[in-house]
């Protein structure tokens, strides 16, 4: 009888873990477009119990996928933050990618690289080449991984937020080769504590000289303040923040959702009292899973099945 107990309890906690397939690949077959040669220097770390990944000049892409009878043909696109200076690659990649699977959606963690005039060309364009790549071979590998190309979506923290909003304002200017013209645009966004803007008002300023440098052009500052270029056809955004984020202003998520409504573009916002920034899974109100919210959402628009 023990036995029995002890091989259900097995089945019950690990057999999830078993059936998810997990693999991690180039994101480029090739060449890395815009690099220079340089020396691999990544490094992998704990900091304060969190895996953080800096000095990324080697793109990868980890897929999650869940059994193909949980799977409903949704997947996402998943930007972990760290001010385009590291990837918080653990609580802000990993973690959720589980999280999806378990709702039977297919996962795609990005490490994309960080700017850096030693590996790139052009530093500033090198995450959104990533992005572009990563949304670009989710589609294309879409009947091959069991997901309906319509229903793609990516997700960004913090600074993966900034990038992930960029991926979906920025789509018709291809960073990338894209030889068979596949849509970069993603189909829904979830940005979470999002940097949004690059204005002096609302801009997470390590994130912006990291990513434009310390002096950008008027221009510049415009093109990347992403509550700036939205439009009818950027996608339906889900937005979550915290209202005393001392990182990041709880104004970057409030002004996108303003542009996303003025542009009649299906969106919802969360904002919680408390919470600070990089909180990932766990909001200090420990009631509150807020991932169920997100769920709701993407139920309610028909990418996951209720």
């Amino acid at each position: 009888m023990m036995k029995k107990i002890a091989l259900a309890v097995f089945l019950f906690h690990v057999a999830p873990l078993i059936l998810m397939s997990q693999t991690t690949i180039p994101l480029y077959k090739d060449k890395i477009p815009n690099s220079k040669p340089a020396p691999d220097e990544e490094k992998s770390e704990q900091q304060n119990g969190i895996l953080i990944i800096s000095k990324v000049s080697r793109p990868t892409l980890t897929i999650y996928l869940p059994p193909k009878e949980k799977a409903t043909g949704a997947a996402v696109v998943i930007c972990p933050g760290g001010g385009y200076a590291v990837l918080a690659a653990g609580h802000e990649g990993a973690d959720f990618a589980k999280k999806f699977v378990e709702m039977g959606v297919a996962a795609f963690v990005v490490k994309y690289r960080i700017p850096n005039s030693t590996t790139m060309v052009n530093p500033e364009i090198g995450p959104l080449q990533d992005a572009q790549q990563a949304i670009k071979t989710v589609r294309e590998g879409a009947q091959k991984w069991n997901i309906n190309p319509a229903s793609i979506g990516i997700m960004g923290f913090s600074a993966g937020g900034h990038l992930a909003s960029t991926a979906g304002t920025h789509f018709n200017k291809a960073v990338i080769e894209n030889p068979n013209n596949t849509s970069l645009r993603p189909d829904f966004m979830l940005l979470i504590y999002p940097v949004i803007s690059f204005t002096d008002s609302l801009a997470h300023m390590g994130s912006r000289e990291n990513l434009v440098g310390k002096n950008p052009s008027a221009e510049k500052i415009i093109e990347y303040s992403n509550e700036l270029q939205v439009t009818d056809k950027t996608p339906p955004t889900f937005l979550l923040h915290a209202s005393d984020d001392g990182a990041v202003r709880v104004q970057n998520s409030v002004e996108f959702y303003l542009a996303l409504l003025k542009n009649h573009v299906d969106a919802e916002m969360h904002l919680y009292e408390k919470g600070g920034h990089g909180f990932g899974l766990h909001l200090k109100n420990k009631n509150e899973q807020w991932m169920d919210r997100c769920k709701n959402w993407m139920q309610n628009h028909g990418w996951v099945a209720p």
